[in-house]
């Protein structure tokens, strides 16, 4: 039997639920697990996490919007990853995650053998988990590392942590998805992005949209693409103050460089196909209506 789904959203689950997710994940009976913006008791929070540690088909999980509440269930979720060996991507998006949060994840984030894609927007990171990340970000031929990073919305993050992260960036030989958006970045942390994005030889995208951005680091970039090679497929500028025209020619230099090269363009589709592309989603929200599936 092919492992399936188990998709629930913005619901209080029950215990025979919570029973019903831990059967299957033993079972291996489930590749994707998502529970976003559910409620659920720390006992039973404990169940679910232990169901993961021993599920060996799970590659996707879901935790996003407050699922991971508190430093204990961070902990608890720590304790599942470091025996987890299946996971791939990991959603952590709108959790309070906090830099403590960072270093009670890092050991089993950073030496997880599977995990290539990580999603910690809006979990009110600072600098320290900066620290943290980068060491998820490996120079070349280290070791594996991270293939997506979701930062969105982690306006904590000071410039010398930004700065510590685009060095990262521009020395990780696997880092292909970036996302930013909606951070207070501005033009001078956007300059040093643009040097990290010259250098690297894996970036193929990279989220700005809502950065505090003018026509200054729009021209940089400009500049970058038009007379540098680079890897870098997809720019995203939407919701800056910079001018159409400016990221027409941005886009369209960039197409130019995609069709020449279709396996690049391959890779881009990949990689940006787990995102859930979250905005700004505040860190308690309504019950939305259930959205539960189980497919095998």
């Amino acid at each position: 039997m092919l492992p399936g789904s188990i998709q629930i959203t913005g619901e209080s689950l029950s215990g025979a639920e919570i029973k019903d997710i831990c059967d299957s994940l033993k079972e291996n009976s489930v590749r994707l697990l998502s529970v976003r913006g559910c409620q659920l008791s720390d006992r039973d929070f404990g169940r679910v996490c232990r169901g993961v540690a021993e599920s060996h088909s799970l590659a996707q999980l879901n935790l996003n919007l407050g699922v991971v509440s508190s430093i204990g269930r961070t902990k608890q979720l720590a304790d599942a990853l470091r025996a987890n060996r299946s996971i791939q991507t990991l959603f952590l998006h709108g959790s309070p995650l906090l830099d403590a949060g960072l270093v009670a994840l890092n050991t089993a984030l950073s030496t997880h053998p599977s995990l290539v894609s990580l999603d910690l927007g809006d979990c009110m990171l600072g600098d320290e988990a900066v620290r943290l990340i980068c060491g998820m970000l490996p120079p070349d031929g280290a070791k594996s590392g991270l293939r997506e990073l979701t930062l969105s919305a982690n306006p904590a993050i000071s410039t010398n942590g930004w700065a510590r992260l685009a060095v990262a960036v521009a020395h990780s030989s696997q880092l292909r998805v970036l996302n930013l958006d909606y951070n207070p970045l501005g033009d001078q942390i956007a300059g040093m992005l643009a040097v990290a994005v010259a250098s690297s030889r894996s970036l193929e995208v990279l989220d700005l949209e809502g950065t505090g951005l003018t026509n200054q680091s729009a021209q940089i970039f400009l500049d970058m693409v038009e007379n540098y090679p680079t890897c870098l497929r997809v720019l995203v500028l939407a919701e800056n103050a910079i001018s159409p025209e400016l990221q027409q020619q941005i886009s369209d230099l960039l197409s130019e460089g995609e069709e020449e090269d279709d396996k690049d363009g391959e890779a881009h589709g990949n990689a940006q196909s787990s995102r859930e592309k979250i905005a700004w989603v505040p860190h308690s929200t309504p019950q939305a209506q259930r959205q539960c599936c189980i497919h095998k």
